[in-house]
């Protein structure tokens, strides 16, 4: 199984180009299959979890292809089954998001229930209920969501809670629905929007996307399109976060900085000089000392629970105590007792971590158990004395386009073993 071996101590410093958003583009992909016609999608991140969304598309009958600068094509015209199989969708949570497409535009979908990390319990009753409410007859059964409809309808739908991933489905299910829908308490991820925008480029009538409540005028069918994927905001706030644990200064270059908006308050509060442009955005921790921050994670607009762990690699060596507070997922601490073996001082009460800022921690190895895990540790390694292991990195590849490779290019040594 491969490793980082990261050796920590130097100042980070230079640019890094920021790749499309993973927790974009995967509805993109799925949107794919509402289109008549080609459509290509740019700006595509080089992920695992991208892969596996072509590849559950494409064992569809969809036509895929990935070019060499990144762009995603597909033609939807040549599907041949609406089914979503155990295998791929096991490790990938945002598999869920065919459902609402297949359902929409062919009347039937046939989804495996979804795998991906082990944060906590992210239940798909909300999409569920929510296409019932549209027409949808669904049965699970078998480790399977078994959907059908003639075609769905408009619907008054309040979600109990917050979901965006639930948001993104019942808002792709509405585009080809007949009548109006209205999603209540919807999600106002910039995520979201970026669905949105695509799918009123492909001829969809949504308003009010980025708001509480959107609403949706269906319509009988949607083009292809050419579309650009928005930058990836946490992996924008993983680079700075480089900058600020190591002391030195990054500048995030194809960015969106006004979907980082919390945690970039953050940065000034822990110390940070922040410096952003309308496509860029500049940390600078240089002769600067990190002060401990407290993080309580929210829905969007608030704190983003995928910028979370990084911060607590940041408090784990910064002046002073942090209290850090896990609103959205129950297993999200599971890098607090990793970062302890690094000798971060942390106590864990429940959803709540206590961390007392240490001078610095020691290199040693560690296991990733998540995605936004792994980038925690990869921070404590670059910031730590000595030489640290992290294990388990298919995680990071999850959602990192060539962490390594970035991270090298502005003095971070690191390397894939």
């Amino acid at each position: 199984m491969q490793k980082f071996q990261i050796e920590g101590g130097v100042a980070l410093e230079g640019d890094v180009v920021i790749s499309g958003a993973k927790n974009a583009v995967l509805p993109l992909q799925a949107a794919t299959l509402l289109a008549n016609g080609p459509m290509i999608i740019r700006n595509v991140p080089r992920l695992k979890d991208v892969k596996t969304m072509g590849a559950l598309i494409e064992g569809m009958g969809v036509t895929v292809n990935i070019d060499d600068d990144n762009n995603f094509s597909t033609d939807a015209e040549t599907i041949s089954s609406q089914t979503a199989p155990y295998d791929l969708v096991r490790t990938m949570r945002a598999s869920i998001l065919v459902l609402g497409p297949l359902l929409a535009r062919y009347g039937k979908a046939e989804v495996s229930l979804p795998g991906g990390c082990a944060i906590g319990s992210r239940p798909v009753d909300i999409h569920l209920s929510g296409l019932e409410a549209m027409g949808a007859q669904i049965t699970v059964e078998e480790g399977y969501i078994r959907a059908e409809c003639e075609r769905l309808q408009g619907a008054n739908i309040s979600m109990e809670k917050i979901t965006v991933t639930g948001t993104e489905n019942l808002l792709m299910a509405a585009v080809l629905a007949e009548g109006t829908t209205v999603l209540n308490n919807a999600a106002l991820e910039p995520e979201v929007v970026d669905l949105a925008n695509c799918l009123i480029a492909m001829g969809a009538k949504i308003q009010g996307a980025g708001t509480n409540t959107i609403t949706v005028e269906g319509v009988e069918s949607l083009k292809g399109v050419d579309y650009s994927v928005l930058p990836d905001r946490i992996e924008t706030g993983t680079y700075l976060a480089a900058a600020a644990i190591t002391g030195g200064r990054v500048r995030c270059l194809n960015a969106a900085p006004d979907t980082l908006t919390a945690a970039l308050n953050k940065f000034r509060d822990a110390g940070a000089k922040i410096t952003e442009g309308d496509d860029w955005v500049e940390l600078d921790m240089r002769g600067r000392k990190l002060k401990a921050v407290d993080i309580h994670t929210e829905a969007h607009p608030g704190f983003p629970t995928d910028m979370q762990a990084q911060f607590m690699a940041m408090n784990a060596v910064s002046t002073g105590i942090g209290v850090v507070v896990e609103n959205i997922f129950e297993n999200r601490m599971m890098h607090v007792a990793e970062l302890m073996r690094m000798g971060a001082n942390i106590r864990l009460e429940g959803n709540t971590a206590i961390v007392a800022g240490m001078p610095s921690l020691k290199g040693a190895p560690v296991m990733a158990t998540d995605l936004r895990a792994s980038a925690c540790l990869i921070l404590a390694g670059l910031a730590a004395d000595g030489v640290t292991l992290v294990d388990r990195i298919y995680h990071t590849d999850r959602g990192y386009e060539r962490i390594e490779d970035k991270l090298t290019a502005i003095g971070a040594r690191i390397s894939r073993n």
